[in-house]
């Protein structure tokens, strides 16, 4: 089989694959236009990567680099049914998909989003909502061309964990990315529908095609080459294994049983996963003239959807392919409706229920599919091993909005939960109350702390508006 080439090329973007020189070969295997990393693997400890050398020094040891992610839900939430009080006692309904998981994520409150308020600026709370999200920075009121708001916080953080992986960051969402329009009352629609900013005029567009996420995760070499191979696997319909046989084999002979094991297990989720996408793309060609339009290769089951992209964040983060991601599960202001929850209304619609307590609990019911679905993606990254540890255990995942009660529009008391024990950097398991309008950016803050950028060392990092840093997470 023909081998890939020695090197890929680096590219210049903050957001381009690029060569990683401190992953072994003996960890990659290799195919025309394809490159298929391994999991963590015992008998390779601690020879195949390492971390300690690289990165800020990780209580998991050196095979447990710290990821982060942020997982953004749009229109705010009921807050009865969301904010969890202190105690043992059972959490709140909207979060009750958790509990299972309970140990694994802690409950933030007080936190809040000055920027995202109107401050002079009239109505428009939505754009406000996902602008400020993860830039902490209030954006420029425009339909036009001239969007300005502020660089987000994976960005940042993707300068120092980015520079260790092949991919910087990776962006993802299941609305379609879009640059411009009138999306809210005068706000351009660059702002609804994106979380992630390299610049305070230049947001990352998301990826949302889970094939495509896949093929990136896994492509190689030329630009030219990469698309060879995705050619021919998909016109032959040969899984992505088929293209690395030979190293796999030849990796294969070296490891212990147990890794044996964890390597044919690790084969078979991806060739499940191939299928499908398969799937996928099978029922979406007879529905859309090209499967190059814009939604080809979407699921039209959104559960499916978000479920795919949930297991790629696991692979990715499995694989180090990257350590920062956004995702956004819809657009800011999405009317997206929900029949398979019996909600054939628009999310936004019922958003603006004015106390009706019908729309309440279709609100309600939502939430809780929002936090079943971030209970999937936690479960995925919990199974996930590395040595006695999971890449739960490594990872900052956090979950919200900057809207608190759609009904209300307001920014304060968000509904915020940050899953995960960052390589032993947090305690998981809590409820945690800070002051009434502690900046969410203090968050952010102490995430670049953790992250160990240069701006933080020896000193406190500024992010957006903070103040400071949480001291208790």
């Amino acid at each position: 089989m023909t081998r890939a080439m020695n090197s890929m090329n680096n590219v210049n973007n903050a957001n381009s694959d690029r060569t990683t020189p401190g992953i072994s070969r003996r960890t990659v295997l290799r195919g025309l236009g394809t490159a298929v990393a391994l999991p963590w693997l015992e008998s390779l400890a601690p020879a195949p990567i390492r971390w300690a050398s690289r990165a800020a020094a990780s209580p998991l040891g050196e095979a447990a680099p710290l990821r982060m992610a942020y997982v953004f839900i749009p229109n705010g939430v009921d807050p009865a049914a969301w904010m969890a009080e202190s105690g043992s006692g059972p959490l709140p309904a909207s979060l009750s998909p958790l509990e299972p998981l309970r140990s694994k994520f802690s409950v933030l409150r007080g936190l809040a989003h000055r920027n995202a308020q109107a401050l002079g600026d009239g109505p428009g709370d939505h754009a406000r909502s996902a602008a400020c999200f993860l830039t902490g920075s209030h954006p420029v009121k425009t339909a036009g061309t001239d969007i300005s708001v502020g660089v987000s916080i994976d960005q940042e953080v993707a300068r120092t964990l980015g520079a260790r992986s092949p991919i910087a960051s990776l962006e993802i969402g299941c609305e379609p990315a879009l640059q411009s329009g009138n999306c809210d009352s005068g706000y351009s629609c660059a702002y609804s529908a994106n979380i992630s900013w390299r610049t305070p005029r230049q947001p990352n567009l998301k990826e949302i095609r889970p094939r495509e996420v896949f093929e990136r995760l896994f492509a190689i070499g030329p630009a030219r080459e990469s698309e060879e191979a995705r050619s021919t696997r998909l016109a032959s319909r040969r899984s992505i294994l088929d293209f690395v046989r030979e190293d796999a084999q030849r990796i294969q002979a070296t490891v212990s049983g147990t890794d044996r094991h964890r390597i044919d297990e690790y084969f078979d989720g991806v060739r499940a996963l191939e299928r499908r996408l398969a799937m996928v793309e099978e029922a979406k060609a007879g529905a859309v003239p090209s499967m190059s339009a814009p939604t080809a290769g979407v699921p039209e089951d959104y559960r499916e959807h978000v479920r795919l992209m949930n297991e790629m964040i696991a692979l990715a983060f499995r694989l180090d392919r990257t350590r920062v991601i956004t995702f956004m599960l819809a657009n800011e202001g999405s009317n997206r409706s929900f029949p398979f929850l019996g909600v054939p209304e628009g999310h936004h619609h019922l958003s603006h229920h004015g106390g009706d307590q019908a729309m309440v609990e279709k609100i309600r019911q939502i939430n809780r599919f929002q936090c079943e679905m971030f209970a999937h993606l936690l479960a995925q990254l919990e199974a996930a091993k590395e040595g006695e540890k999971s890449v739960l255990d490594s990872s900052l995942i956090v979950f919200g909005s900057a809207i608190t009660d759609g009904n209300k529009h307001d920014h304060d008391d968000l509904p915020i939960l940050l899953a995960g024990g960052g390589g032993g950097r947090v305690s998981p398991g809590r409820h945690l109350r800070f002051k009434s309008g502690t900046p969410l950016c203090n968050l952010y803050a102490s995430m670049l702390q953790m992250a160990g950028t240069p701006a933080a060392a020896g000193q406190t990092p500024r992010f957006g508006d903070s103040t400071g840093v949480l001291t208790d997470l």
